[in-house]
């Protein structure tokens, strides 16, 4: 597989596990309707505003092995939901070595790379 940038695919977090999978990585699959393509470091702001819309990835999960995500989390993010959470002012930034290549579908590679994480 291959992310943004026309090279091999990288792991995004295997601690928390991420993934539609859980296997660690931002997969494009047609089954996964969430497109969870998008390598994202959360922010605390970001994980209120989706809370607030339904979507708790707080709050531990253990029945899922979900431990709940905290600010500055790596995780895949579902494509509609960080284009919708950079509108809503709480935009996350991305690990583009690790975001598939899906996410060219609807994005160029120019603005995705203004979104880039700069440690």
């Amino acid at each position: 597989m291959k992310n943004v940038l026309g090279t091999e695919l990288k792991a995004c977090s295997y601690d928390p596990m991420t993934g539609v999978f859980r296997d660690g990585f931002c997969k494009y699959a047609e089954q996964d309707r969430g497109l969870h393509i998008v390598a994202a470091k959360v922010t605390e702001g970001f994980l209120e505003w989706n809370k607030a819309r339904g979507n708790d990835l707080v709050t531990p999960k253990p029945q899922w092995s979900f431990p709940g995500l905290k600010p500055g989390d790596w995780w895949c993010v579902c494509m509609g939901v960080w284009l919708k959470s950079k509108e809503a002012g709480f935009p996350l930034y991305l690990k583009l070595e690790s975001c598939h290549e899906k996410m060219l579908d609807y994005m160029p590679l120019d603005t995705l790379k203004e979104w880039e994480y700069q440690d």
